[in-house]
Parts: structure tokens; C-alpha cells; sequence
């Protein structure tokens, strides 16, 4: 399970672009979804406001799950001295590379940073998933459902969490919305499915529920997805004893 596979050329506003430029950063952000997930550049970009705050020598450079870690829990500490406050969520997203999270951060600082309002800023409350690179794509070239569960769960979100229940609720999500879009594009383009249309598919009721409280995938639950949600299941195990 890999990070997400989505479009790897990522965009910033022209502003944003040139405020990076004048930081003379001690590299220039070329891939941002990769350069900013280990916070280093985020902790140096602070540092050009907030010296005594950020001093880089408690930065780590690397790009392991534990120097992520370690440099995110600093940068969360000497933000809340100045009692400023980044977007949880994209934080999260920023560390395990997820789709459009990283330009979310970036945007979201350079706000806070400058006090000056980005008219194009991306959606905040983007759930930073490859769900409209697919959209881009013909039919034949969109994602499995296990191909959209491995795109959109990231190797490092299973280790920094290895809880199999919170794991499979994540999982159960990704297959939840690939099966919704799945019965959309039946109705939509029954000629490709041999299918008579049949608007009855979008109705949730014929979809997997979500999960409920504590549950897990070996709960009960409607007859026709429990294969795939043991699959799910099966998989994400293999992946977790992989991982350590």
C-alpha cells in the first residue's frame, strides 16, 4: 500500500509561489506533497517569523514515519505558543501525502503568515482523496476497489495507527464511496454493463452500511458485501503484520 497515486504534479497559487521564492528556503519545494510531509520546510517557513519559536537544529530532516512524527509534535508545540493553529486535517494529510492536502497546508500558512486572502484557495474541507483525478479518467482506467483502497490508505496512516478496527473504518469508507460511484455509473452508462438502468442502484440502502460505534468488518451486516469487506479485512491484516 503505497501513498496516493494520484496526479503527482501538484500546484500552488502564483502568490504562494513567489512568497516561497523571497523565504530563500534551503531548497525550493519541487514536489510539494512529498517536500513538505516531513514539516522541515514547514518548521523553516515559521522560522523566517518566529525564530526563537522554531529553531531548526530540533528539526529532523528525514523522511521516516518517526522524524514526521517527532517534527509535526514540535511545530504542534510552538505553534500553540503563539496561539496559532493549522487545520487538523490537512496536517494529517500533509504527513501521509494524501491528494491536495499538502497545497491546503501551504495555503493555509501563507494566510496565517501574511494576512492576505488567496481568491482560488483550495477546499478546505477537501477529504483529500484521488476521488476527482478518477473522475478525470475513462471509465476502463479508474480504480478497483482495491486500487482505490490502496491509493487512499497510506501505508504510514495503518503504522501510525495499526488499531484493525480503526483501519477497517477507514477502509470501509473508501469501498463505501468506490461502491457508490461504481452504482452511479451503472445508471449513467448501462450500455458498458449490459445492465437495463436501474435508478433503485444510487439508493444507499443497497449499498454496505457504514460502520457503527465500535464495530468492526466481522460484524453482521448485509448479505451481498460481506465477501468484499472480508477481503478488506484479510487484507489490511497482511499489510499491518507486513509493516512490523
Amino acid at each position: 500500500m503505497n501513498q496516493t497515486q494520484s496526479p503527482k504534479k501538484t500546484t500552488l497559487p502564483r502568490e504562494v509561489v513567489k512568497w516561497l521564492q523571497n523565504l530563500d528556503l534551503s531548497f525550493y519545494p519541487k514536489n510539494v506533497r512529498r517536500d513538505f510531509s516531513n514539516g522541515y520546510l514547514v518548521a523553516e517557513i515559521f522560522f523566517h517569523y518566529y525564530p526563537l519559536s522554531f529553531p531548526l537544529h530540533s528539526y529532523d530532516k528525514g523522511t521516516s514515519l518517526s522524524a514526521k512524527q517527532w517534527n509535526w509534535s514540535q511545530i504542534g508545540r510552538s505553534l500553540q505558543k503563539q496561539s496559532l493553529h493549522l487545520l487538523k486535517e490537512a496536517i494529517d494529510g500533509t504527513i501521509h501525502c494524501k491528494s491536495g492536502a499538502a497545497e491546503v497546508l501551504v495555503q493555509e500558512i501563507y494566510t496565517i503568515l501574511t494576512s492576505r486572502r488567496i481568491i482560488d484557495v483550495q477546499d478546505r474541507e477537501s477529504d483529500f482523496t484521488d476521488q476527482q483525478y478518477q473522475e478525470l479518467l475513462p471509465a476502463l482506467a479508474r480504480s478497483t476497489a482495491s486500487k482505490a483502497i490502496k491509493n487512499n490508505l497510506a501505508i504510514t496512516e495503518i503504522m501510525a495507527k495499526p488499531d484493525i478496527c480503526t483501519n477497517q473504518k477507514k477502509a470501509e469508507v473508501i469501498l463505501r464511496r468506490h461502491l457508490e460511484h461504481k452504482a452511479e455509473e451503472r445508471v449513467l452508462n448501462p450500455g458498458r454493463f449490459k445492465v437495463k438502468p436501474n435508478r433503485s442502484q444510487l439508493s444507499a440502502n443497497n449499498l454496505a452500511p457504514p460502520s457503527q460505534g465500535d464495530e468492526c468488518f466481522d460484524s453482521p451486516s448485509g448479505g451481498g458485501t460481506t465477501s468484499s469487506k472480508q477481503r478488506v479485512l484479510n487484507f489490511l491484516s497482511a499489510v499491518i503484520s507486513r509493516a512490523y
